[in-house]
């Protein structure tokens, strides 16, 4: 075996006593062909003999074992076991047992045939996010299909000072295994060898016919042990349209006990702070600005674009808040320091507000899972200002706007830094402005057209094409504008393949106004179009424009049994003007069709203004948004946005022919449609 660094974050060692090692004989007595593993591989599916995995803590580290057995039948499987890669935090150890194939019945050791590099975890140290995470890359050679598998490992994290929350909570959620694979044996343990009881929460299991039990939860105290233990075992559950079952394992505790644990650790920050002594510049500027809404708006933004953002993962739930002069001394901080710094800032200008952990990407399941700080992997400000609540991420970059036009943060649980706290849900809400606001004028004359869109964005739409705008060439962005037309026309239909630079001639797009503190970014697009109309394989011309922004193909498509639909669209208004030099049909269906959809989740209108010469439709959209969708009342919700779908999300314009027999035409479709 090639060890070209030294041994620091990996060792090759035989098992601790609590974990259930197998000798050689004993290995490959639980390796027997059956009925069950016959039947998987003769399916084309690689089959795992057993898994044993055993999870292990203690008030000074955690230790996951792994044992398992398992066929290199598929090519894919043999590529990705051939090189591997285990990415280990700051004083974690990978401690290899066992790497070994079973091949023609004769049981070979492959630790010899292993190369092992320790690298930096490079791909997460950049962007401001600090890494002391190594990667393990494990090379097996002579890997051949058909071998059998064996690997048993270890990985063990010490807990460090800095690890003061892991020392004092524990927390880890099993999730059932992934139902590709089947199983001859699946056994799960958890082992509690902590001081304190640790609870565990059942989720998402199923009773025979497939519906979700209720949640149950138990105890396991110091020295006790936890089992799951499966003969012949396929998990059932339906990856698609299901969340898999699942087990969070915690420290027992209550939200208001935790909040009194963690208040006091920032209560001491903060009581040590003082920005007139360690930002003098700073204050100055603040008592400079006379409006109190442009105070506020100056302090977020200092924040957030002049303190550098450094994200150490492991740290997160690992360190004490850093103090505020040390982050405005240096400039830099994690999302505790930068948070920590703005509430300083506006305790100083006199505006309420609070510090609040949360979890984007686990937000969902905060509500199933058991009362843990270590749910928690941000942390953001809660500001109360003029009646109303804000949330504000102090790490983000090129936002702007007063507060009331600042972005938009989409999530539901958070738990305030204060003392005698319970997890909170946040309110649904409704936009007081429309994120997109365009008008649309597209003028045929002869065999040209002119188009121009006009298109107002606020909130988180403005920030998004702020950037946009200012890191994409312009080339790139009119090419993007033309595409999206190319389809909102129809064209894609009538001259599918024709490159849209020889539709939209001198196209040009243009930033009209960028007001930051309204958050209202302007633009403006112009093209001339050659051939505007849409000719169809009749020769019947149209002018159309519909746009598919408008359908929520999301809420359509959406499928699932366990997970309600997350409401998270933009408000959103436009008006459409198609006018022609030709006659158009004034009485076709869905040309004057309009609508109107008022649901508890959102308000949609469609009204028309027609002339001899053309028309108009206005179009606004006005979701309760940051919600979760009912699922009794998902399917009136889903039907709402099938009506929208149903040609409410633009206009088309049916042309007349000039001529008699053209008329005559028209005359004759009219009494036979009506």
């Amino acid at each position: 075996m090639e060890n070209p660094m030294p041994i620091e974050n990996y060792r090759i060692q035989q098992p601790e006593e609590w974990a259930r090692s197998v000798d050689d004989l004993q290995l490959t007595e639980r390796i027997k062909e059956s009925d069950f593993s016959n039947s998987q591989i003769n399916e084309g599916r690689d089959y795992c003999y057993f898994l044993d995995k055993i999870y292990h803590t203690s008030n000074t580290e955690n230790k996951e074992y792994v044992c398992m057995a398992y066929t290199l039948n598929e090519p894919s499987n043999l590529e990705r076991a051939s090189v591997t890669d285990v990415v280990v935090e700051e004083n974690e150890i990978y401690n290899i047992h066992r790497i070994s194939v079973l091949r023609d019945g004769v049981l070979i050791d492959k630790i010899p045939d292993t190369k092992i590099k320790v690298l930096d975890n490079e791909n997460q140290s950049s962007g401001g996010i600090l890494s002391s995470t190594k990667k393990i890359n494990i090379t097996i050679k002579d890997l051949r299909l058909y071998d059998i598998l064996i690997l048993e490992d270890t990985r063990v994290k010490t807990f460090t000072d800095r690890d003061f929350l892991r020392k004092e909570f524990s927390k880890y959620v099993w999730v059932s295994p992934d139902n590709y694979w089947a199983y001859g044996n699946f056994r799960f343990t958890f082992i509690n060898e902590r001081n304190e009881t640790i609870a565990y929460k059942k989720t998402f299991f199923r009773d025979e016919k497939g519906n979700v039990m209720e949640p149950e939860i138990s105890y396991l105290k110091k020295g006790e042990r936890f089992i799951i233990d499966e003969e012949n075992y396929i998990n059932p559950v339906d990856a698609n349209r299901e969340i898999f079952p699942f087990i969070d394992f915690a420290t027992e505790s209550n939200w208001k006990d935790l909040s009194n644990y963690i208040a006091p650790i920032y209560e001491e920050i903060f009581n040590k702070a003082s920005l007139k002594e360690f930002a003098p510049n700073l204050v100055e500027k603040l008592d400079a600005i006379t409006d109190q809404d442009e105070k506020l708006q100056f302090a977020i933004e200092y924040v957030q674009n002049n303190i550098y953002y450094i994200f150490n993962a492991d740290e997160m739930n690992g360190h004490k808040p850093q103090e505020p002069a040390i982050t405005y001394e240096n400039k830099q901080g994690d999302c505790k320091a930068k948070s920590v710094l703005l509430k300083v800032i506006l305790d100083y200008i006199g505006v309420d507000s609070s510090i609040v952990l949360v979890n984007f990407h686990t937000d969902f399941y905060i509500k199933y899972y058991l009362p843990s700080l270590l749910s928690f992997n941000h942390v953001i400000v809660k500001i109360n200002y003029k009646g109303e609540t804000y949330f504000i991420d102090a790490t983000i970059r090129d936002e702007f706007g007063l507060i009331e036009n600042r972005g938009f943060i989409y999530f539901m649980h958070y738990l305030e830094v204060k003392r005698d706290q319970e997890l909170q849900e946040r309110k649904a809400y409704k936009f007081p402005y429309y994120c997109i606001d365009e008008k649309v004028e597209f003028n045929a004359q002869d065999t040209k057209g002119t188009l121009k869109l006009v298109t107002t964005y606020k909130g988180n739409r403005a920030n998004a094409m702020r950037r946009y705008f200012k890191n994409t060439h312009k080339r790139e962005i009119v090419d993007s504008w033309n595409n999206f037309l190319f389809y909102s026309l129809n064209y894609s239909n009538d001259r599918n393949g024709t490159d849209v630079r020889n539709i939209f001639k001198d196209a040009t797009i243009d930033i009209v106004s960028d007001d930051k503190k309204l958050n209202e970014f302007k633009i403006q697009y112009q093209a001339t179009v050659e051939n505007p109309y849409y000719v169809d394989a009749k020769n019947n011309r149209f002018l159309m424009y519909f746009d598919r922004n408008v359908v929520k193909a999301s809420a359509r498509d959406f499928m699932h049994k366990d997970l309600p639909f997350w409401h998270n669209f933009d408000s959103e208004k436009y008006e459409i003007n198609l006018y022609t030099d030709q006659k158009i049909d004034t009485e076709e269906k869905y040309t004057a069709q309009e609508s109107t959809i008022k649901n508890p989740y959102f308000e949609f209108t469609s009204r028309k203004k027609i002339t001899k010469n053309g028309a108009t439709v206005f179009i606004e959209y006005q979701p309760l948004v940051n919600m979760e969708i009912p699922q009794a009342e998902f399917e009136d919700f889903r039907t709402a946005h099938h009506t929208v779908a149903d040609s409410n999300f633009g206009l088309g314009i049916d042309i007349i022919e000039p001529g008699l027999m053209n008329r005559l035409k028209f005359s004759f479709k009219k009494r036979f449609n009506n």
